[in-house]
This record gives structure tokens, C-alpha cells and sequence, in this order.
């Protein structure tokens, strides 16, 4: 369990979910000790759980329900030791992305640093043997940096009036210092897979990387109820071609990782403490090559509560609640082999993106069109919750 769990498991409140081979479907689960704790009697789903008022009745039905538990150190190591890491396999139970009907969100352009290099990507047009050349050009046009910038502020207009008259414009610098966040559907509804999960890159792209973020866990009101960690899985070259193709270069198989459990707010872990974390990126290559950075969400330029407010609203409601990324600051331009070449990922890639107070996502890395299909959608969620009620009928909300 070294790592998987936050460093202060014993007084944080985690929720997710566990593959139950017996039943054949998801199970709401929360960490108790050393176990894990079938929450599918007190709420169907982690969404269903998370749309109630507080964590009060939730820790009431742990202390006296007599529901299954799960040893959790059986559970991880299910969890790691899964056929070809599908999160459905395999005889024991083992752990899933921690949300299930929740829209799937994002954030893009949320840092100066990764503003910068989606301007070079477009500069580019996805042709990463430019990138070093276009970058240097950026920064100077930039006058090198732009730290503390406020997106929407009178001096972000002015930076952004001197830019369009260099012949810098670019719809990046819009959305990184302008007044309107991007927010964009990252995946579909229960496509997102969790630690121990491979990850795909598809073969049309060849420059790509891991992108290591904090991901808001938000309800039905539009309340941030907790937080986790996320792999938004990035095809530079394929965005660098056209901001139109974000849908072909964010949601394709294995492209959402989350995990590996919703840390809901209590007195132990605050939505400021999450505004200070830093996450940890380390890429282990099958060929010995290691890439390491860092994700400090506490340079992030707009506040949690304004990209919140940009995705819900009375312009946008989410029945069911969903999870933000909230963008990273780690967009990697080292070279892993030929010079001027920057990084991509190879198949066998093991990704780990850790902090001290959420745990570690672990996932590794395989060519998309390799993974096993997706399959197990919302009418299989329903279908699966109404077989347990026939099963139980008092079972379930």
C-alpha cells in the first residue's frame, strides 16, 4: 500500500469504487482502516453519494452497517495484478476510477507556463521538430515571462493589445488571460479508468505526454465536495494542428485516468489545502528513461471557484455532479532521445502522479487501439443497480 494511500490515511475521509467480481458491477466503497467498506446499501453510486447534504450519515452507516468489507491490501494488490490491467477482470475485487456518473470536465490554459507552450503548439501546427525554435521566438515576443498576470485584468488587455500587434494572437492567450476560462468535456460519463489501469496513446500522434493534475470532485449545487488526482492524457501534435480537433486529441480510450480515491473535505484535508498542492509526475520508461516535474496548484491563475463557476451556473446544471481538471503547470520540453525532438511517451511508460495528501495514480502507458474496448456504460450501471434491487430489495436508495 507504500504511497497509494495519502500519508494521513488514518484521518482522511475516502470514497470510491471496487469491481465486485460476485455481483458483477461497481460497488461505492470508503477506506475504513485497513479495510474498504460496500457502501452500495447507503448509496447506489459515488455520485449519488456525494449529492447528499454531509458526510454525517455516511460516517454513521460505516460505524453500524454490517455491509461487505474488503481487506484493502488485497484489494490494491488485485488492483495491480489485473490481466492486461482491465479494470474488470480478474477474480477478486479490485479498485476503479473513483467517480461513475459525474460529467467528466476540464480546464485547459489554467497556467501561465502551459499557456505558453499551447501557443507553441499552434505555432507549430503539431510538427514537434519546431518546437524549440517556435518557443525561444514566444518568450521573446512575451518579453519572457508573464508570472503574476491576472486573466481578465486591465494589464492582461494591454499584454494582450501588444501581442496582437507583434502577430502573437492566438486563441491560447485568449482563454489563458482573457476573461472567460476554457472548459471543455474531457470524456464521456464512465469512460474515466483508475490507478493500475493502462492509459492509451493513439497511433495517429506522435507527440503526446502526461498531464498531472488536481481534479475538483463537485455536486449537483455546483459544491466542491472533495478532490482527486487526474491524468488528462494530452495529444500535443494532434491540438497543435487545430484547436477544432480538441475532442480527437482529449477523449479517446484510456485518455482519463482518476484516482486513486475522492478525498472529501473534513477537518483533516480543506479546500485550501488543496489550493496548496503540489503533485508529482514521475514517467519510468521500459527503456530506463525517467522524466520527473511538478504540478504546484497554487499557481494556478484563476481561483477554484471561478472555474467552478464557468462550468455550473444558470447557464449549465449537472444532475448528476461533476469532476474538474483543473489544467498543470508540467508541459515537458526536455528531449528523451534525439536532440530538438522534446518528449513523447512509448508503450510500457509506467506514470505515477502522486502528492502527500491524495495518494498515487499509478497507470502505465499502451497503444490505444491495443486496450480492451469500453463497454461498461450507463445503461450497464443501470441495468447492474436494478439487478441488485431485485436481488436486495432493500438494498440501495
Amino acid at each position: 500500500m507504500s504511497g497509494l494511500l495519502p500519508e494521513d490515511a488514518s484521518v482522511a475521509l475516502l470514497v470510491g469504487r471496487l469491481w465486485d467480481p460476485a455481483t458483477g458491477g461497481p460497488r461505492p466503497i470508503m477506506v475504513d482502516g485497513d479495510t474498504v467498506v460496500d457502501l452500495f446499501d447507503f448509496a447506489t453510486t459515488v455520485s449519488d453519494l456525494l449529492n447528499r447534504e454531509d458526510t454525517t450519515m455516511l460516517l454513521e452507516h460505516v460505524r453500524q452497517s454490517d455491509a461487505q468489507r474488503w481487506n484493502l491490501a488485497e484489494v490494491i494488490s488485485a488492483t495491480f495484478e489485473k490481466a492486461d490491467h482491465d479494470s474488470m477482470s480478474g477474480a477478486s475485487p479490485s479498485l476503479l476510477a473513483p467517480v461513475d456518473l459525474q460529467a467528466l470536465k476540464a480546464c485547459g490554459v489554467t497556467f501561465v507556463d502551459s499557456m505558453i507552450e499551447r501557443v507553441i503548439e499552434e505555432r507549430c501546427a503539431g510538427d514537434f521538430t519546431l518546437a524549440e525554435q517556435m518557443r525561444t521566438l514566444v518568450l521573446d515576443a512575451l518579453g519572457g515571462s508573464l508570472e503574476g498576470l491576472r486573466p481578465g485584468s486591465v494589464e492582461a488587455s494591454r499584454v494582450k493589445a501588444v501581442l496582437v500587434r507583434e502577430g502573437f494572437w492566438s486563441q491560447y492567450l485568449e482563454v489563458g488571460i482573457g476573461p472567460d476560462p476554457e472548459v471543455f468535456t474531457k470524456a464521456p460519463v464512465l469512460s474515466a479508468v483508475g490507478t493500475g489501469a493502462d492509459i492509451g496513446i493513439p497511433g495517429f500522434s506522435s507527440w503526446n505526454n502526461p498531464e498531472p493534475e488536481l481534479v475538483l470532485v463537485v455536486d449537483n449545487q455546483g459544491r466542491i465536495r472533495g478532490c482527486t488526482l487526474g491524468n488528462d492524457v494530452n495529444l500535443r501534435d494532434v491540438e497543435g494542428r487545430s484547436a477544432l480537433l480538441l475532442g480527437m486529441a482529449k477523449d479517446n480510450n484510456g485518455s482519463a485516468a482518476l484516482g486513486p480515491f475522492v478525498r472529501l473535505f473534513n477537518d483533516s484535508y480543506t479546500l485550501d489545502d488543496a489550493r496548496h498542492e503540489s503533485i508529482q509526475l514521475t514517467v519510468r520508461g521500459a527503456d530506463g528513461y525517467v522524466l520527473t516535474g511538478t504540478n504546484s496548484v497554487q499557481r494556478l491563475s484563476r481561483p477554484f471557484e471561478e472555474l467552478v463557476g464557468a462550468a455550473y451556473g444558470k447557464h449549465h446544471q449537472y444532475p448528476d455532479g461533476f469532476v474538474l481538471f483543473t489544467g498543470t503547470l508540467f508541459a515537458p520540453n526536455e528531449d528523451r532521445e534525439t536532440p530538438g525532438m522534446g518528449f513523447t511517451h512509448k508503450a510500457g511508460d509506467v506514470v505515477e502522479i502522486g502528492s502527500d495528501r491524495l495518494g498515487k495514480l499509478t497507470n502505465m502507458v499502451k497503444p490505444t487501439e491495443d486496450l480492451d474496448p469500453w463497454k461498461f456504460g450507463i445503461g450497464s450501471q443501470l441495468s447492474y443497480i436494478l439487478a441488485q434491487r431485485n436481488t436486495h430489495p432493500a438494498g440501495g436508495r
